[in-house]
């Protein structure tokens, strides 16, 4: 059975900033694309990569008459859309394998990795659904940076805690977050910031998903009621002249 959100906590999330690919406008009139830069006095580092052990172009300072945000790169626009969809693909499997909401699941994601599978946290959590090496272990996650077994595992996971708190979501993001004993301890929520700031942001994103889905059904009715009604008028007027 497919499992619904209906509650509407109103916080504030905390959104990092993400690296953005940058222009270096030279005075000679040329531009380097990089991702990120660093001045040291009369020299200024531009990385190539957001990598941190990048490649890198020095330039003297002085040479610099400005940086502003790259246009978007092909590659990487259509990179993200293959991603993207096969992430969307990934979700729906494993949404129809353990009946699990998909639009819950993709909540969950953004709110844990931003869709980064690759993403690493400080405390060690890793990939699309942050999974602890001990709790990855646990749910037999071998990679934890494949997409595919990285969700499978990290809902298996949810759908153990919305069984154990009789599918109460609160408590199961609140146990998925700050860990199962946290929430026997204080039996619900626990009073911890960045427990309430997530839960409030997973909550938040899974039913502004639903409203626009619940935004775009009449559209979509209306659309395929006007198809009809023009197939019936059409075949009214054939019907009309073979008469004739």
């Amino acid at each position: 059975m497919r499992r619904l959100l209906k509650l509407g906590l109103v916080m504030t999330a905390i959104v990092l900033p993400l690296h953005a690919a940058e222009m270096a406008n030279l005075r000679n009139g040329f531009s380097i694309r990089h991702q990120r830069h660093e001045t040291v006095g009369e020299t200024t580092r531009l990385y190539m990569s957001a990598a941190l052990d990048s490649g890198y172009i020095d330039v003297p300072t002085a040479h610099i008459e400005s940086f502003e945000p790259a246009p978007p790169d092909p590659g990487e626009i259509e990179a993200q859309r293959r991603n993207s969809q096969d992430l969307k693909s990934i979700v729906s499997s494993a949404s129809d394998r353990h009946q699990v909401d998909a639009d819950f699941i993709a909540s969950v994601i953004r709110a844990e990795s931003a869709n980064n599978p690759r993403a690493v946290s400080v405390k060690g959590a890793q990939g699309l659904m942050q999974l602890m090496p001990h709790t990855a272990n646990m749910l037999g996650v071998k990679n934890s940076f494949d997409p595919a077994e990285n969700v499978d595992g990290g809902v298996r996971y949810l759908r153990d805690l919305l069984l154990l708190y009789n599918n109460d979501m609160i408590k199961a993001l609140a146990a998925y977050n700050a860990g199962p004993h946290r929430v026997q301890q204080y039996k619900g929520l626990p009073p911890y910031r960045e427990t309430h700031a997530y839960v409030a942001r997973v909550v938040r994103d899974y039913n502004r998903t639903k409203l626009a889905k619940r935004k775009q059904q009449p559209s979509a009715t209306a659309r395929r009621e006007s198809a009809g009604a023009a197939v019936i008028a059409r075949r009214t007027a054939e019907e009309a002249s073979s008469a004739r």
